[in-house]
């Protein structure tokens, strides 16, 4: 019989007996836990009982130039690296930041290397592709939660912010460097193809990421079989060996794993469990994000992505609540796409709208008036989506 680990902060800590067939892992470390919000907001509900050039998408993008002017028609806040994203047909956002980075971009003729750079309507924007750069990822002695190891594969707490492998401009400190360390393996680099990631575009999706990935793409991630968005914590699972890698692709590919988030929203669900079938494309305009689309098609696009949901405690007096998670499918954003479709979207998601103000919105007219400085804290260090993966479910076919 494989054990059931349960070490998450829950009472029971005790190991259990399950289908010799399974393993189920249990993240445990609570400081990744999108708790420390909730403690204030559980204690307040108890007190309250850019359209895009029309041209090929090109396999090279070194020297491409790019001189336009932001649309006096658009509104509110644009960063400089989305709206040039925006504008370049098929280039990734990493790319376009490291041109800027590397001072290959101009605001009104003068030189911004601020990827975030905020522009004006009427502002003009010269832009020159920077030259690929090689990507190396080098062992380094990086501290890993380790949840679950054996001689085939390797299980990690991921804290937020910790870019899974290396990509432009997040060369160091990721979580490959780290698994390299730890399981003494040599330096390993791209090849001279153009290899590119944007860390938060890629599909959580392993059919997208392993079956249609180069050769290049893979050597700068060894042994990872699928990922976590950089602002997501929790169970992540890397093969130590071919057989494990094939494996577990597989299994992420049949979607047999069992996979288990959990997050904090803004608002509640209407419905206090249920099942999201609404397919999710690329937003047509803003690269970076997916929607959720319902209907067959989304220009032919969209792909099939089902998500169960179960709200395990309202807080705040609605205006907020803990949700778990269990995916079907595994789509790029997929919990986070379907959150906004339903009008919740995770707390501290800029991306999908759940931006500090709406979360200030939906707090503050529920919270006690002697709670309002802290809860103005609290929220003004969101930085990440509040979802965590939880649990993580192997097959065991050693």
């Amino acid at each position: 019989m494989v054990p059931l680990y349960t070490c998450c902060p829950f009472p029971s800590s005790k190991a259990l007996q399950i289908s010799p067939s399974f393993l189920l892992l249990s993240s445990r470390n609570p400081k990744f836990l999108p708790f420390t919000i909730s403690r204030i907001l559980r204690a307040t509900s108890i007190s309250t009982s850019a359209t895009k050039h029309e041209e090929p998408i090109r396999t090279s993008y070194a020297g491409v130039q790019l001189e336009e002017t932001v649309d006096e028609t658009k509104q509110g806040k644009l960063r400089l690296d989305s709206w040039i994203s925006s504008r370049i047909q098929g280039i990734s956002r990493a790319r376009v930041q490291s041109s800027i980075k590397s001072g290959l971009v101009k605001v009104n003729g003068r030189v911004v290397d601020k990827v975030s750079h905020s522009l004006r309507a009427g502002d003009k924007v010269d832009c020159v592709i920077s030259d690929l750069q090689r990507l190396k990822a080098e062992p380094e002695d990086i501290p890993l939660d380790i949840v679950f190891e054996d001689d085939h594969v390797l299980v990690v707490n991921k804290p937020s912010h910790m870019v899974v492998h290396p990509a432009p401009g997040n060369a160091n400190g990721t979580l490959v460097n780290g698994i390299l360390h730890h399981c003494s393996l040599a330096t390993v680099a791209s090849s001279e193809k153009e290899v590119l990631f944007d860390t938060e575009d890629m599909s959580d999706d392993e059919q997208d990421i392993f079956h249609g990935a180069s050769a290049g793409a893979a050597s700068v991630r060894p042994g990872i079989v699928h990922r976590l968005d950089k602002g997501t914590s929790g169970l992540l699972v890397v093969a130590k060996d071919e057989y494990s890698h094939a494996h577990l692709s597989e299994q992420f590919k049949q979607h047999t794993i069992q996979r288990v988030y959990i997050s904090l929203t803004c608002g509640v669900p209407s419905a206090s469990a249920g099942r999201v079938d609404i397919p999710i494309g690329r937003d047509s305009n803003n690269r970076i994000r997916m929607v959720a689309v319902p209907g067959l098609s989304h220009h032919g696009r969209a792909r099939h992505a089902a998500s169960r949901y179960k709200v395990i405690e309202v807080l705040a007096g609605g205006g907020s609540a803990l949700v778990q998670w269990r995916l079907e499918t595994g789509r790029t954003h997929q919990i986070r796409a379907h959150a906004k479709y339903m009008g919740i979207p995770l707390l501290g998601d800029e991306v999908y709208g759940g931006t500090k103000n709406m979360a200030l919105s939906l707090l503050r007219p529920r919270t006690p008036p002697y709670y309002n400085d802290e809860l103005s804290r609290l929220v003004s260090r969101l930085e990440r989506p509040y979802l965590h993966a939880l649990v993580l479910g192997l097959e065991d076919k050693t």
